[in-house]
């Protein structure tokens, strides 16, 4: 089982509005297609169908607030910049952003089965 992190999450989230956007993305474990043809390893060959899956699911199924999920459609779905969908909202870009960067987390999390810590990066540092 692959881990989601905040990475994975932002490049699925388009492919939730668009179901045409799920072509443009590649799957991180196929090689490159000048590459000359090798072995694939059949358990990893479908991950990509399980992650538009999963981040379907898990945009029906996490807890974000009516305000992150604003953010996130605004951001990921219409591909609006932060300071148009932060005019949209009626807050800065910059509480755009926050608000996109938590939903993000709370979907991580909720996909890796954990609860959504607030700034959770800073308690990996400490933990260091």
């Amino acid at each position: 089982m692959t881990a989601y992190d905040r990475r994975l999450v932002e490049h699925l989230l388009p492919a939730v509005w668009d179901q045409e956007a799920a072509y443009g993305i590649r799957n991180p474990t196929a090689p490159d297609a000048d590459m000359p043809k090798g072995t694939v390893d059949p358990k990893a060959a479908g991950i990509l169908f399980a992650h538009l899956a999963d981040i379907r699911r898990g945009w029906a199924t996490a807890p974000l607030t009516s305000a992150e999920r604003q953010a996130l459609v605004l951001r990921y779905g219409a591909d609006l910049p932060d300071d148009e969908a932060g005019a949209l909202q009626g807050v800065t870009g910059r509480a755009t952003r926050y608000r996109c960067e938590r939903g993000i987390g709370k979907i991580a999390a909720h996909l890796n089965g954990h609860s959504y810590v607030d700034g959770y990066e800073e308690l990996d540092d400490a933990a260091a």
